[in-house]
């Protein structure tokens, strides 16, 4: 049901432009006008509610949580939407936020949210699919980014996406933060990795737009969700991570046009509906030293530069890198000044939306500037059906995720970006499928996985493998007809390298396998070596028909790889 507040507008707009003639977020069609007379009927705390996404504790709308008590005030999800009628709320995971359980149950939490908002809500999470997904299994997982650029196939990375738009939107979450379009051009980056396609431009950037044309569709479908390309204006050359520090980029204009910029460029040529901001400092940009969310020099090359008129949104503003140089009060405002549309996840929301008010009342943000944004963000709400949406139905949501055609579309994927990176000694393709496989190395789960789908023993030895468990392996392996040893970081553990040795000198076939970033594949002398770029048991089990011969192997590594063994961008062997 539409609430009183955008019924009439909403109606108005959806006569005004049949959805067939639907417009990427850029345009200035597509029900403007009423949108426009919707802003102008809101009051003052209403735009500024638009302007944020929040998350909220809890997995019910109406869990009573203490967290909730803690941060907002008030008991409960619902309360949390009804006090402060922020424009979006955000899912997690994790223990802090605890909002993802079942599918039936994300979606009873949806309903519940947005019956509590006067505005519909966009209900928003981080299924990137690799090493940031949110929800798992039922639903659909697909390898990440970079075995997409391995696998080389836009039709892919968009068919993936459109599936996981359709899964989302049946659970009533109608934004995922993704795609990723970070050019990983530092193999050192510890934040982004395998979350790029590429650490080349231009295969970035053609993965990036098929991923958001999956995404959103080309009409107002309520089978699509709005994709926010991240991370502006690229953070890909940082050997820091956000989350706990205010990292440095070096690029001149120039150097970022050709390296950073091509991603969002084509996302933006794609027409997507948002673009998420980076903590991030360019001082050749802004030599100011603000970080890019908070830099108008920064925004001024995707509003200007790149001509874009979506919505932009920060990244997290719990984040270290972002909260260095000012206070949680003066950031929101700072962001709004430097071309923000949207404030994600802010410390403290009260004193984040008293900031922004206070701001507009005392004249250093002015209404019309709220305004240009709030109705940035009701268009991307009203180009993704957001604001005629009914209710999802919370009895047929387990049909809708992990469906027979998209589990066999997720694994036809997967198979096509493993990468063999050397295979000089022939062990593979098996001859036959080994009888006694053992499956060691870095990864409880991972090594489980893959050590069932070669119907072999796994023999997990962690991140730092000890003495005793190098030991335990080697003996293991006098008994296996086949040894498969899993790695993760390698040139920064050397306990990963000397049980890769110790393995290697028992003379059984050895099969070293990078189970997420390929750097991994420059050291140690293993004459076999494959690349998986998600440990994922949809991974795992391409990775057992790579080694049993059942498929074989066509990925091309998506990013050069230096180190004492370097491998180009594109190698791949096959057989």
């Amino acid at each position: 049901m539409l609430r009183p507040l955008v019924a009439v507008a909403v109606v108005a707009a959806s006569v005004a432009t049949p959805p067939a003639q639907a417009a990427p977020t850029g345009s200035q069609g597509i029900g403007v006008h009423s949108l426009t007379a919707l802003v102008e009927g809101m009051s003052l705390e209403q735009k500024v509610g638009q302007l944020f996404v929040t998350y909220v504790h809890g997995q019910s709308s109406d869990e009573a949580h203490p967290g909730n008590l803690r941060d907002f005030g008030v008991a409960t999800p619902a309360e949390v939407v009804a006090k402060f009628q922020p424009g979006g709320v955000i899912y997690f995971n994790n223990s802090s936020y605890d909002n993802i359980d079942t599918p039936r149950q994300i979606a009873a939490l949806s309903n519940g949210l947005q019956a509590a908002s006067r505005i519909p809500l966009s209900i928003s999470t981080d299924q990137e699919m690799g090493i940031v997904t949110r929800i798992g299994a039922p639903a659909t997982q697909f390898p990440g980014n970079m075995a997409l650029g391995a696998g080389r196939s836009t039709a892919d990375a968009e068919r993936a996406a459109r599936i996981t738009a359709r899964e989302l939107r049946a659970m009533g979450i109608t934004q995922n933060f993704a795609p990723d379009a970070d050019v990983n051009s530092n193999p050192a980056n510890p934040v982004i990795g395998v979350r790029s396609y590429s650490s080349d431009p231009a295969l970035a950037a053609e993965m990036t737009a098929a991923q958001v044309r999956g995404y959103q569709g080309r009409s107002l479908s309520r089978h699509v969700v709005s994709a926010t390309a991240k991370h502006f204006p690229g953070h890909g050359d940082t050997d820091q991570d956000s989350h706990a520090t205010l990292p440095k980029v070096d690029r001149t204009e120039a150097e970022w046009s050709e390296l950073d910029a091509p991603p969002f460029k084509a996302a933006i040529a794609a027409g997507i509906d948002s673009i998420m901001t980076a903590h991030i400092q360019m001082p050749k940009i802004d030599p100011s030293g603000e970080p890019a969310t908070l830099s108008k020099p920064a925004i001024d090359l995707l509003r200007e530069n790149l001509d874009y008129d979506g919505v932009v949104i920060t990244d997290s503003l719990a984040m270290a890198g972002v909260r260095q140089l000012h206070s949680d009060a003066e950031i929101p405002v700072l962001a709004l000044k430097a071309g923000v549309d949207q404030l994600l996840m802010p410390v403290n929301l009260q004193v984040a939306v008293d900031s922004v008010l206070a701001a507009v009342r005392g004249g250093e943000l002015t209404e019309r500037r709220i305004d240009q944004s709030v109705l940035r963000v009701l268009r991307m709400k009203f180009l993704r059906g957001m604001l005629t949406s009914p209710p999802v139905d919370v009895q047929k949501v387990d049909s809708a995720l992990g469906t027979p055609e998209h589990l066999a579309a997720a694994r036809q994927i997967a198979d096509r970006t493993i990468t063999a990176v050397r295979n000089d000694a022939g062990v593979l393709p098996l001859a036959a499928k080994p009888t006694s496989a053992l499956v060691t190395g870095w990864g409880e789960t991972t090594s489980r996985t893959l050590a069932a789908a070669l119907g072999g023993t796994a023999l997990p030895t962690g991140t730092a493998p000890t003495e005793a468990q190098i030991t335990a392996a080697v003996q293991a392996a006098a008994n296996a007809d086949l040894v498969v040893v899993l790695t993760n970081a390698l040139s920064r553990q050397p306990a990963q390298q000397t049980l890769l040795t110790r393995l290697l000198a028992t003379g059984k076939p050895v099969v070293a396998v990078a189970a997420q970033n390929p750097y991994d594949v420059a050291h140690t002398a293993a004459p076999t070596w494959l690349a998986t770029y998600s440990y994922g048991a949809v991974s795992m089990q391409s990775l057992a028909r790579v080694i049993t011969g059942e498929v074989t192997p066509v990925g091309k590594l998506p990013v050069a790889v230096p180190g004492p063994t370097p491998y180009p961008f594109g190698h791949g062997v096959g057989w």
